[in-house]
């Protein structure tokens, strides 16, 4: 595996009964890139993102993160006869991984949601603050006789630094859920900044924005990997957001890797094409 490769996912399958969500899934996300998954709804895509971040376990298959291993799966139990994906012996026999979201949200990989997810009783700053404790050092008995007060000053002013950073130092002190659309899903990206992700995955980030919304969130997707070197793994409905910041783009239809390529490449293939019309038609 390439050190350029940041993530690397490798014949992945997830199957729920009978259902095949994703199927014999692989793709690669190269450092300080914007790798976008796309597909009609229902194609998996979520589901990809789950099973990436410990929310699912694969049925089959391996994730790698940084050179290292990090999930492994192989049909078990009644699964080995129910099993309808590829590759069902590939990984038979070796050793299974399945941390869970916290695990995985601290070796560097941070998420936001397709629907968002904030805090609704906290503020504005406390929403970031209570993602940067991930990040502690202290314990019951530190926090108790204060003795973590440096570090408790020094999170506190990284929030204050990042708020500044996304633009949303204006809001600090008011509540999440009073902000206005654009703001949140800003502010939800915050939050997974705090934890200070190498990978940030973004499910939707522009679902529900109005045209200049989507216009000012692409703005700043590009600057998140231009001026800060994120790397960033998205999945998007929104055509003209990914075809303009996408390094690559990944396509799904029911479950599987139907192309991939270049924005140019992908926005012509007629497998694409016919994927994008039938979903359509089927709505």
């Amino acid at each position: 595996m390439s050190n350029d490769i940041l993530l690397k996912v490798e014949n992945a399958t997830i199957q729920f009964g009978g259902v095949v969500a994703v199927d014999n899934l692989s793709l690669e996300v190269p450092k300080g890139k914007i790798v976008a998954l796309i597909g009609p709804n229902g194609a998996g895509k979520t589901t990809a993102f789950n099973l990436i971040t410990g929310v699912y376990a694969p049925t089959n298959g391996v994730v790698y993160f940084k050179d290292k291993k990090i999930i492994q799966n192989h049909p078990q139990g009644k699964m080995k006869k129910l099993y309808q994906g590829e590759n069902g012996e590939k990984y038979v026999g070796k050793k299974v991984l399945a941390p869970t979201p916290d695990k995985i949200t601290r070796l560097g990989i941070a998420r936001t949601f397709q629907n968002i997810r904030l805090f609704k009783t906290q503020t504005v700053f406390e929403n970031v603050l209570i993602a940067k404790h991930m990040l502690r050092t202290s314990n019951v008995f530190t926090a108790t006789f204060r003795l973590n007060s440096k570090e408790e000053a020094q999170m506190r002013a990284d929030t204050d630094e990042l708020l500044r950073i996304m633009e949303l130092q204006d809001v600090r002190d008011e509540l999440a859920t009073s902000l206005p659309y654009g703001k949140q899903r800003r502010l939800e990206i915050a939050r997974a900044m705090a934890t200070k992700p190498e990978l940030l995955l973004l499910d939707e980030p522009a679902a529900g924005m109005n045209p200049q919304e989507t216009m000012e969130l692409t703005e700043f997707i590009g600057r998140l990997r231009d001026e800060f070197g994120m790397t960033i793994f998205m999945i998007e409905h929104h055509m003209d957001l990914v075809m303009e910041i996408s390094d690559h783009i990944y396509v799904l239809d029911f479950g599987k890797q139907i192309a991939e390529g270049a924005p140019e490449e992908v926005r012509n293939n007629p497998r694409v094409i016919e994927a994008y019309l039938g979903g359509a038609q089927d709505e």
